[in-house]
């Protein structure tokens, strides 16, 4: 088995990035054998429990309501929704479901009861289940702890460096801080970020010194590919070239031997052979399913035919990390609705091209 280190430098990542390709690929493969049965992948999908309006100015986001995009809102699904959404999910390979909300944190209420309710209804399908709610403190964190949670994201998107280019209305200290809170529970972390949003080779080793600086790693690192959807400020970025996922991919692997890469958003511009060198080079989770939360992504069947082609197979749930963890009714809870309103911080910098996106998107709206 690797060693797992914790105090990877930036230098030490880029030296890993810029390996000749071949050799880059053979040391991924081999740490990935070490670590992991290369043949199998965890299945997630992800759903919009909660779509658009949101406040925050993320700027490759076509759910800020700032920006103007075909995105279609919708308010809170209710539990039948999510719990048929997750067996349709179960039936398809699928050992998780990740429930995404359009919130810049949780606020404690009705809403998030809502989401507590879902997230023991689909524990109960014996599925993992993972949240993506925004901010979270430690209180609402041990609430879903006891619902039953496996996993919660929280990506850092990019470096903290970079970050400043592409978010101005939540702090990089507010993601470290929801991540902490998080480790106060037996709830698994989920956090990785995007590539191709302008940033340097640099700022990709920047987030990945990020992420292997937590001890311990996270469970689990999605690397997305920018999806440039049109409205928000980085509708014109170019797609990311195959090359790149993979090389982000493999230094992911090395970095965090343990970890499970997840293969995230961007994958309907991959071909099914820059997929399989993925795979190859350590990324053993998807998210499958039609649409990530707003952007397009293969159909099940299509990667199920992908599967079989690799001789690769679909996880059960709950053989990676920790067993499946046990769901407190709400009448028992130990942790209640304390009417938190923490104050998470709003930088002061304006981004440009998010200001321009933000007044093109008025403009159009009236």
């Amino acid at each position: 088995m690797s060693t797992i280190k914790h105090n990877w430098t930036r230098e030490e990542i880029l030296a890993i990035y810029n390996k000749p390709l071949m050799e880059l690929l053979y040391e991924a493969a081999t740490v990935h054998r070490e670590n992991h049965d290369p043949n199998l992948v965890q299945v997630s999908t992800l759903l919009s429990i909660k779509t658009g309006g949101c406040p925050e100015d993320c700027g490759y986001c076509p759910q800020a309501a700032r920006y103007h995009t075909d995105i279609e809102g919708n308010d809170l699904m209710s539990v039948q929704q999510v719990k048929a959404q997750a067996l349709q999910a179960k039936s398809g390979g699928c050992s998780r479901v990740c429930m995404g909300a359009s919130w810049r944190n949780v606020k404690d209420g009705e809403d998030f009861d809502q989401v507590l309710e879902m997230v023991r209804t689909i524990n109960k399908l014996d599925m993992e289940v993972c949240c993506t709610l925004g901010m979270i403190t430690e209180n609402q964190a041990k609430r879903l702890a006891e619902a039953g949670l496996y996993a919660y994201n929280h990506n850092l998107d990019t470096s903290e460096e970079y970050y400043k280019e592409v978010i101005s209305t939540r702090g990089y200290e507010d993601r470290i801080q929801t991540i902490e809170n998080v480790r106060k529970t037996n709830i698994t972390v989920c956090s990785g970020g995007i590539i191709g949003m302008g940033e340097a080779v640099e700022d990709r080793a920047g987030m990945l010194v990020s992420l292997s600086t937590f001890n311990p790693h996270p469970e689990s690192v999605p690397i997305n590919a920018l999806v440039p959807v049109e409205g928000t400020p980085m509708e014109e970025q170019q797609v990311v070239e195959i090359w790149e996922m993979i090389r982000m991919v493999a230094t992911a692997r090395i970095v965090m031997p343990e970890t499970q890469v997840r293969l995230s958003a961007g994958r309907t511009e991959m071909s099914q052979e820059g997929q399989a060198m993925c795979f190859f080079a350590g990324a053993n989770s998807i998210f499958a399913g039609n649409k990530l939360l707003t952007t397009p992504n293969p159909d099940v069947d299509e990667d199920m035919k992908m599967f079989e082609t690799l001789g690769l197979v679909p996880s059960k749930p709950f053989i990676n990390i920790m067993k499946k963890p046990e769901t407190v009714e709400a009448e028992d809870s130990q942790y209640k609705d304390l009417g938190e309103k923490p104050r998470w911080t709003r930088p002061e910098h304006t981004i440009e091209r998010n200001e321009e996106a933000k007044a093109k998107g008025k403009a159009t709206a009236e």
